[in-house]
């Protein structure tokens, strides 16, 4: 019909921060690969839409209305709906031979309103990566969201203000919270979502979060640890999910 359209869901018609995110890493590649510059440039100005934009305490809501071209409802994880698109600035920095900056800028402020905004501590000790809803915090951390210590470990390198060994750590925090919302389950395979309020910690509470669908993120995450700091720990991790698999 030549007419765009958004699912029901995606609040109002709004489109998904995480696609633009895919979008942007594979159209440079694809212009780099065909010799044709014109899906960079496609994608590269939806980047410079979003970075001119305000943002609520610095964080990008997961979605965005095309027609107003403003933020829908204010919603910001790091999870589904918003992965992809913190994943591949980053790693679109690091394909360009760490030459494409304003992707670089835009990835470590967006990790330090994501560490001042979203990151908490629980009584226990496990760091975890919260959601925002409208200024209020939803202490549930996703499976997706796992995904998040392998990127801070992978973005260590180029950290500003000699961040890089605070980024490890980040990264190695995530992953032993990660690690603990599959090591307290019965079967020891890691929930859709799990949460931290209610005087539970790294556990899903909910019905509609107690199941397991293959998700690769806190897999993922133990691999790039087990890149950059060869501590042997994270392959025991990956191995016991392959076991109990």
């Amino acid at each position: 019909s030549g007419i765009g359209r958004n699912w029901p869901w995606a609040s109002g018609g709004s489109s998904i921060l995480a696609e633009f995110g895919t979008l942007h890493l594979e159209f440079v590649h694809l212009s780099h690969l065909s010799g044709n510059p014109v899906f960079a440039e496609k994608v590269l100005n939806i980047r410079k839409v979003l970075n001119r934009l305000d943002k609520p305490e610095g964080l990008y809501p997961n979605y965005l209305n095309p027609s107003s071209g403003q933020w829908g409802q204010h919603h910001v994880s790091i999870g589904g709906l918003g992965d992809s698109f913190y994943e591949y600035l980053l790693k679109a920095w690091l394909m360009s031979d760490k030459t494409d900056e304003e992707g670089k800028k835009m990835y470590y402020d967006a990790v330090q309103a994501i560490e001042t905004h979203l990151i908490r501590k629980s009584s226990g000790g496990l760091t975890y990566i919260a959601e925002w809803k409208g200024g209020l915090l939803e202490h549930k951390m996703g499976h997706l969201t796992c995904f998040a210590g392998g990127m801070f470990a992978l973005g260590a390198d180029g950290a500003p203000n000699d961040k890089t060994g605070h980024h490890i750590e980040l990264g190695a925090e995530i992953a032993r919270t990660c690690h603990e919302s599959y090591d307290r389950t019965s079967m020891k395979l890691g929930p859709e979502a799990f949460r931290f309020d209610g005087g539970v910690e790294a556990i899903a509470t909910r019905q509609n979060e107690k199941y397991y669908i293959l998700r690769p993120e806190v897999i993922e995450t133990y691999m790039y640890m087990w890149r950059l700091t060869h501590d042997p720990k994270y392959r025991q991790w990956g191995w016991e999910a392959v076991e109990v698999m």
